[in-house]
């Protein structure tokens, strides 16, 4: 029966074009969360999760706190914050402004997207003993492998996002009489954000880890080497809490990435 016979001529027609429109609901982050932590505790105090391998969030709390009244935590995080920043930084300024060669440039496409290609899947941690021999053990050789960890996935990102904007919008701005900075600026760069940003979600965590890398393999300071010095020690409680720290680290990257896309994507 149809829906006109059935219901008569003004029946309401139920509204279809809602999906496919996912909402952030940080009520349901947080609780996940949350109720991780408490599964992980109930099963620590009934004796099923063994504490001298995995120790309760209550004596990681207790590890945290004392790192934190004492210093410790802050003297070491202060200074992964800082090798962060700067070698994500670089490598992402460096890896936008050859995305965006690769993406508008025929001479440089192919070279470029080849390098890209050829350096990409090696592994960037094998790379940090050659880099310390290159650059020493101190800052330049960690910012060196954050930079070049970051560099390529920002690369891809760029040039895809360069790829995918509309050449429709493109050609209205050539009749249009634009310039070809005017319509990089005005047309390809606000289309290919969306892309840009995304990669750095990507490259965030990338840089993160290979922080822990670098610091492990050659720094007195950072939080990478306060959790391998932990672990040498078998010292669990403090080796979690720096585990900790890195997870929590890295949901504030994440929540600041997506402010920005907040922030720059407002025309979405």
């Amino acid at each position: 029966m149809s829906l006109v016979s059935k219901h008569g001529l003004d029946a309401p027609v139920a509204f279809r074009g809602g999906g496919f429109a996912p909402k952030d609901r940080a009520w349901a982050a947080a609780a996940t969360l949350l109720g991780v932590v408490a599964l992980w505790q109930v099963g620590a105090s009934a004796g099923l999760i063994p504490t001298l391998f995995l120790p309760a969030p209550v004596s990681i709390a207790r590890a945290l706190w004392a790192l934190t009244v004492s210093g410790e935590l802050w003297a070491n995080l202060s200074v992964s914050l800082a090798r962060l920043a700067v070698g994500w930084v670089v490598g992402t300024v460096f890896g936008i402004g050859m995305g965006l060669a690769v993406g508008l440039s025929s001479a440089l496409r192919s070279p470029g997207m080849a390098v890209v290609a050829a350096l990409f899947p090696i592994p960037k941690i094998a790379l940090v003993p050659l880099f310390i021999i290159w650059f020493g053990i101190g800052e330049g050789s960690k910012i060196i492998t954050l930079a070049f960890g970051v560099f390529f996935p920002t690369v891809i990102a760029t040039a895809g996002g360069v790829d995918n904007v509309p050449r429709g919008l493109i050609r209205m701005g050539q009749s249009f009489g634009l310039s070809r900075w005017a319509i990089i600026r005005k047309i390809v760069l606000p289309a290919a954000l969306p892309a840009i940003l995304s990669g750095f979600r990507v490259t965030s965590s990338i840089a993160i880890v290979l922080l822990v890398a670098a610091e492990m393999i050659g720094a007195d300071r950072g939080i990478g080497a306060f959790v391998l010095s932990a672990g040498n020690l078998y010292d669990t409680d403090n080796l979690l809490a720096g585990i900790v720290v890195l997870s929590l680290l890295g949901l504030l990257v994440s929540w600041v990435i997506g402010r920005l896309e907040r922030f720059f994507l407002i025309w979405r």
